[in-house]
């Protein structure tokens, strides 16, 4: 598979850095072979490049500590939440310090009369809602994983409920991160919009770890809606569907969840969760609202639907029927690999104007078929996202550059109708050489950006930008 360039490392800077972190923190820094590597990418098909070493930091103060030591000495520092990322955001290709902020996990305040909380970043998404149970509010984000929220901030991430609330882009209000210096800085405040200054929080959101380590997060909270509903609706193909939501969001129904699966997706998730869906092309969709709006929202989709050949069009209220069906969702990367024993998932992403979306969706299935490689579809088709996931046999030196040239293809198949590269994954290290395909003109920018935030480059080296 893909080959990832090793950075030149700092040897004496590292160990030296090491050394006096070691001195500091004590058993809260650890060198073991095994962690080093539960620290480095595991997720996809990227090699894992471990840190040589991992320091737990429990505040913001131990960040700015181990990253003023570490720039100190020129020494590499890569931020750790949950590991979800998909694109080998924590890999350590230069070597360096990982620094670990899953024990920065408290809920610090909740204003519900202002709807917003401000966390740190080791709180993961589930564990927030879980603490906003008894306040009637949630935080919307769902990117599938219980991923941290600093590191979903870090790599701009949505899912399944961006089409109605938008990304972490919109649901940031302020942050409070560490430089690559070891300052501490704060974006913002709580107040819903500001003109004042630069928008340094925006800058930080989807910045990879590549300008600072996020310590702290100011987010927008929801009224958990009166009445849900989730509805499914089969398709004769998948451009059929495709239009089905073209339509939907044209017409301003205001759908809280839309997801496309084709029928490899579907057979997978029937057979992995128990489910007994028609395995064709299917659209899961989820309605938030007033009870009477919910059935209005399913019952004009259901007729835009059947303009476009739908059929078994079926909608329900009952949270436990809800709840099976969506976490059936967010486990369809293990149902994929069920699909054939034995073989890895390289999980895609792109996102292109729903207008192309029928056509983006086509072209990829055709592509997958003309190249022999077995790549089920689904994704957030509401606002023009979605996943091929290729499930190849990564010993097969043959499959693995099909499956290279697939990732290129979808890369540029999306560049190609006025899209994105990424609609959520991010670039990390697998998609550095597509963004300058993306944004050729905007690069330099980016890389004056990073030059002056980060002179010595320690932050997260190696990732979004070429070097």
């Amino acid at each position: 598979m893909a080959q990832i360039v090793t950075l030149p490392r700092n040897e004496t800077g590292i160990e030296t850095a090491i050394g006096i972190l070691k001195q500091r923190f004590g058993e809260q820094l650890q060198t073991g072979q095994a962690i080093r590597e539960q620290h480095a990418h595991t997720t996809t098909w990227l090699p894992n490049q471990p840190p040589d070493a991992v320091v737990f930091a429990r505040s913001t103060q131990d960040v700015a500590d181990i990253v003023r030591v570490a720039s100190e000495h020129k020494a590499p520092v890569i931020a750790f939440g949950t590991g979800t990322s998909l694109e080998g955001h924590v890999n350590a290709p230069a070597g360096g310090i990982s620094i670990d902020v899953s024990q920065m996990d408290k809920v610090l305040k909740v204003h519900p009369e202002d709807l917003d909380a401000i966390v740190q970043p080791g709180v993961t998404r589930k564990a927030l809602n879980e603490y906003l149970r008894d306040t009637g509010l949630f935080f919307p984000i769902d990117p599938g994983a219980n991923a941290s929220l600093g590191g979903m901030a870090a790599t701009r991430a949505s899912g399944t409920n961006a089409v109605r609330y938008g990304t972490m882009k919109d649901n940031i209000l302020a942050l409070e991160a560490v430089l690559p210096n070891g300052e501490i800085i704060r974006t913002g405040g709580r107040a819903k919009k500001s003109s004042a200054g630069y928008d340094l929080t925006r800058l930080l959101v989807g910045s990879e770890g590549t300008l600072g380590i996020i310590t702290e997060l100011t987010l927008k909270l929801y009224g958990i809606p009166e009445a849900m509903s989730s509805a499914r609706c089969t398709f004769p193909d998948v451009a059929s569907a495709c239009n089905a939501v073209i339509m939907t969001i044209q017409m301003g129904v205001p759908v809280a969840r839309i997801e496309l699966l084709d029928t490899d997706s579907v057979r997978a998730i029937n057979a992995y969760a128990n489910l007994n869906m028609p395995e064709n092309p299917l659209l899961l969709l989820e309605f938030h609202g007033s009870e009477a709006s919910v059935t209005e929202q399913a019952a004009t989709f259901g007729e835009l639907a059947a303009d476009n050949g739908g059929t078994e069009f079926e909608w329900t209220t009952d949270a436990e029927a809800r709840t099976k069906l969506w976490q059936a969702r967010h486990d369809a990367y293990f149902a994929l690999l069920r699909l054939r024993p034995g073989a890895d998932g390289v999980a895609s992403d792109v996102c292109v104007p729903i207008s192309n979306l029928a056509e983006a969706v086509t072209r990829a299935q055709d592509k997958a078929t003309e190249l022999g490689l077995l790549a089920p579809i689904l994704g957030h088709v509401g606002d023009g996202n979605f996943h091929a996931s290729v499930l190849i046999d990564k010993n097969d030196s043959d499959e693995c550059a099909r499956c290279d040239q697939y990732l290129t293809f979808l890369s540029d198949l999306a560049i190609s109708l006025d899209g994105t590269i990424s609609g959520e994954h991010g670039i990390g290290q697998g998609k550095r050489q597509s963004l300058t395909k993306e944004q050729p003109s905007a690069l330099s920018t980016m890389q004056a950006i990073k030059r002056a935030i980060d002179p010595d480059n320690i932050m997260n080296p190696g990732k979004i930008l070429l070097d």
